[in-house]
């Protein structure tokens, strides 16, 4: 992910041929220091550290446990642990190839740029990934869908190739026994050829379902073997390429200050990005109410059982409010947006909705606040608008499309 300085004031002119003189220092940008590189190393070390023992939780075999504080504390083993740094390997290895792709297209143009800050965290797979900063406005639009488009493209080819070489080098279907008792799987597989669409599960137990890609769902076909998705954590190479599709699918959202706000902004312009950007984002807020409504029905029915249409009052309340900062208080695009965003989740969640067991992750619910508060639905005016090169036309238009096939509306489910 690249996220650009925004400027206070800034406009843009869309003359193919603007006479404009710009001018730059003399002094050499992107210069690095060991205090700098130190920095970022550490950075990364921590964040494949992090990435090595918590993702043990996903992808080990058997996890051990120890009384710490009154509490079973989990911790790997030397087996777990290995399949942790493993799966921090390959991980780290897309976020890598996806950061520098943008950090070297901005070197490449003069840009003043940061290497990529690796962020670690204590919970989920051990990281949020990674971000470089652009210390300064990009100013022409070939320059912006250079670097934006460098660091989804570079690090969907790596997960391309992660995919292919899981699936290629697939284990039998005993394999899943090495993680508890999955006879029930292994024995429906040798009889049918393929596995159950759902996982059997004893009272008490869960699972993690993760949703289905365009993409991967081809690959996963190709492979009579493959295993179901919500088995896919028993093999790392399958679960960091899922992550490496659905990361660069969230990358390439056409919105704001993301990589896809930057390559659709720099393929149709200002005005016609704001409009698609908009209707993007109205198709966000539908997702989001899916997760939103079951979440505040949980409250509601505390309080009176009988009055669920308080969870839609409730929802359209705070929806008003997010677009209403998301659209910059221009009335018709929020009144507009909220009305096709509350029925058509009424819609589908009246009509087509069932109760399968299923909790879905509040992904989208995160993603309405991190797009209006932080990327913006909006792309900030480039100061010179310039029509592509075809090259980069077609490079552009195919990482829309890279977006449409590595998207999963709902990528995790809880059963």
């Amino acid at each position: 992910m690249s996220r650009e300085k925004e400027p206070k004031e800034s406009f843009y002119i869309p003359d193919p041929e603007p006479k404009i003189t710009i001018s730059y220092s003399n002094e050499p940008k992107n210069k690095l220091d060991r205090k700098t590189i130190l920095r970022h190393s550490v950075l990364f070390v921590i964040t494949f550290i992090s990435v090595s023992l918590i993702s043990t939780v996903l992808v080990g075999k058997e996890l051990q446990t120890t009384m710490f504080l009154g509490m079973l504390v989990p911790y790997p083993t030397q087996v777990d642990l290995m399949r942790g740094i493993l799966f921090a390997t390959l991980l780290l290895s897309f976020l890598t190839f996806h950061e520098f792709g943008h950090y070297f297209a901005a070197v490449y143009h003069k840009v003043s740029v940061s290497l990529p800050y690796y962020i670690p965290v204590p919970v989920g797979i051990g990281t949020l990934g990674a971000v470089i900063r652009i210390r300064e406005q990009i100013q022409e639009t070939k320059k912006l869908f250079d670097i934006g488009a460098a660091g989804p493209i570079a690090g969907f080819i790596v997960s391309v190739i992660i995919l292919f070489i899981g699936f290629a080098t697939l284990p039998e279907a005993e394999f899943l026994n090495e993680f508890g008792d999955h006879s029930y799987l292994v024995d429906h597989y040798n009889e049918t050829g393929e596995y159950p669409e759902m996982p059997h599960l004893e009272e008490g137990q869960i699972a993690f379902l993760f949703g289905g890609t365009p993409l991967y769902n081809f690959f996963s076909s190709l492979f009579p073997n493959s295993p179901p998705l919500y088995e896919i954590m028993h093999y790392p190479f399958l679960l960091a390429g899922w992550f490496g599709l659905f990361f660069t699918a969230l990358n390439l959202m056409p919105v704001g200050q993301l990589d896809g706000g930057h390559i659709l902004y720099s393929l149709i312009g200002y005005e016609k990005h704001k409009i698609v950007a908009r209707v993007f984002f109205i198709g966000i807020t539908i997702l989001a109410s899916f997760e939103a409504i079951p979440i505040i029905d949980g409250f509601v029915l505390e309080l009176a059982p009988n009055l669920m249409i308080l969870s839609w009052i409730t929802w359209t309340i705070f929806l008003f409010f997010i677009l209403q900062r998301a659209f910059n208080r221009e009335q018709v695009w929020v009144a507009s947006g909220l009305v096709v965003s509350i029925i058509s989740a009424g819609l589908y969640y009246f009509l087509f909705a069932q109760d399968n067991g299923m909790e879905s992750s509040p992904i989208w619910i995160f993603w309405i606040f991190f797009i209006t508060f932080f990327v913006k639905v909006e792309h900030p005016p480039v100061l010179i608008e310039r029509p592509l090169t075809p090259t980069r036309k077609v490079l552009g238009w195919l990482s829309m499309l890279i977006f449409v096939l590595s998207i999963s509306l709902n990528p995790l489910s809880i059963i």
